[in-house]
């Protein structure tokens, strides 16, 4: 397997570290973002881009300047220039280069106080190899195992994509299992589109720790219920699906004071419904456009440039919560009056929920109590009148105006043809 590193990779002297550390792919990003006319403005999800890189605004893309022949040029500056080194080093090739951690020296000139008790020697020794094996990718990487999950969940819901048969079991899963479920919503979509299949024509348990991706682009008619927990970028692409998680049954913690699934769950999730008995990690519901979801806690980021769908919010929140937020609606519950400390108001203002919403809430609730058997979500509707209290209404501002725009002529049009 081929090992790619990136990072602020911008020369020879960057590469040729990075290489020696092991690398045999970079991904050079910022820099050729740069060489391409981008100022570093950082206003990418707003559509005002100054000088028309990130931008739908016709006019803003007029005043774009760049070529691709200036990156082909910067990588070939690149390249020169990692070449140098690689001649004063004495390496003739890449292959020769990767992984010589024993040629780098520390520099032992600044005299900072960071510096101070840092020990770099055990990532500057070159690793020992075993017999016939190489620093570098020399052998064709092995064709996935046919008995791995994936492949075992896709014969398991052939009849149900097939044959229109619905399908329940139950698997164990770890956490090298990953991007489970993506195979069988491949199936779907290429049988059925968009429209996928009924629901919980593929109903599955797994209890155990799953890997990356669990459910990701999981499609409508699939049903995944995890009895353990999940790692990075749960429900990543989300697209009709329902996922379920919940701790071991046999665990002694309490979920809403522990995290349950890593971070960056529910990235660029299109649609759906999640329930997690737990807290999640960073960068919760990032680019979320339309999944309803319901979470007893998160970190840093959460509900990040999110357009769509609906986030109902049982614990406490990280810092820079909303951040770019322009569509959809987060529904969070703060006792503690936290939320404003911890919100970028830059796109969004509080409200307290109508009754829509509160009947939107306590369903949502009501459905994570019986898809988890949540304690928390239940004192919570225990005390169903204290608790609505001190839920806040995160919306964002352009969408609060549109929504209301909409609804404004909506009565318009049923006044005229009244």
């Amino acid at each position: 397997m081929v090992l790619q590193t990136d990072g602020q990779i911008r020369t020879g002297r960057d590469l040729a570290i990075a290489t020696l550390l092991g690398a045999e792919e970079w991904g050079v990003a910022t820099a050729a973002l740069v060489v391409e006319g981008c100022i570093m403005m950082r206003k990418c999800h707003t559509n005002t881009c100054p000088v028309g890189v990130a931008t739908q605004n016709p006019e803003l893309r007029k005043l774009f300047t760049g070529k691709a022949d200036e990156v082909v040029n910067m990588f070939h500056f690149l390249a020169d220039d990692l070449r140098r080194i690689m001649a004063q080093l004495g390496f003739k090739t890449i292959n020769e280069m990767v992984g010589q951690a024993n040629v780098l020296k520390v520099n032992e000139t600044p005299n900072h106080w960071k510096l101070k008790n840092l020990n770099l020697q055990p990532i500057l020794e070159q690793a020992v190899l075993a017999n016939g094996d190489t620093h570098h990718n020399s052998s064709k990487q092995k064709p996935l195992d046919k008995e791995a999950l994936g492949y075992k969940l896709r014969a398991f819901s052939k009849s149900a994509i097939e044959d229109g048969i619905a399908v329940k079991g139950e698997f164990p899963i770890l956490n090298i299992d990953r991007a489970v479920g993506t195979l069988v919503s491949s199936d779907i979509a290429q049988k059925h589109g968009s429209k996928g299949l009924p629901e919980n024509s593929i109903d599955i348990k797994f209890i155990g720790s799953a890997g990356q991706s669990f459910g990701a682009f999981a499609s409508k008619g699939i049903r995944f219920e995890l009895e353990g927990e999940s790692n990075d970028y749960f429900g990543k692409g989300l697209s009709g699906a329902t996922l379920i998680v919940y701790p071991d049954k046999k665990s002694k913690f309490v979920p809403h004071e522990n995290i349950i699934i890593g971070n960056v769950a529910f990235y660029g999730a299109t649609s759906g419904e999640a329930y997690i008995n737990g807290v999640a990690g960073e960068r919760f519901c990032v680019r979320n456009s339309g999944a309803r979801v319901v979470v007893e806690g998160l970190g840093d980021h959460g509900c990040e440039y999110m357009t769509g769908g609906r986030a109902v919010i049982l614990g406490a929140i990280g810092r820079n919560f909303a951040a770019g937020m322009s569509g959809g609606v987060a529904y969070v519950f703060d006792p503690k009056d936290e939320l404003s400390a911890n919100c970028n108001m830059e796109m969004v203002e509080f409200e307290s929920p109508d009754a829509e919403q509160q009947a939107e809430i306590r369903s949502m609730i009501e459905k994570h109590v019986g898809e988890t058997n949540s304690m928390l979500a239940k004192s919570l509707l225990k005390n169903w009148k204290s608790t609505l209290k001190s839920f806040k209404t995160v919306m964002p501002t352009d969408y609060k105006r549109a929504l209301e725009l909409k609804k404004s002529n909506t009565k318009r049009e049923q006044l005229t043809h009244g």
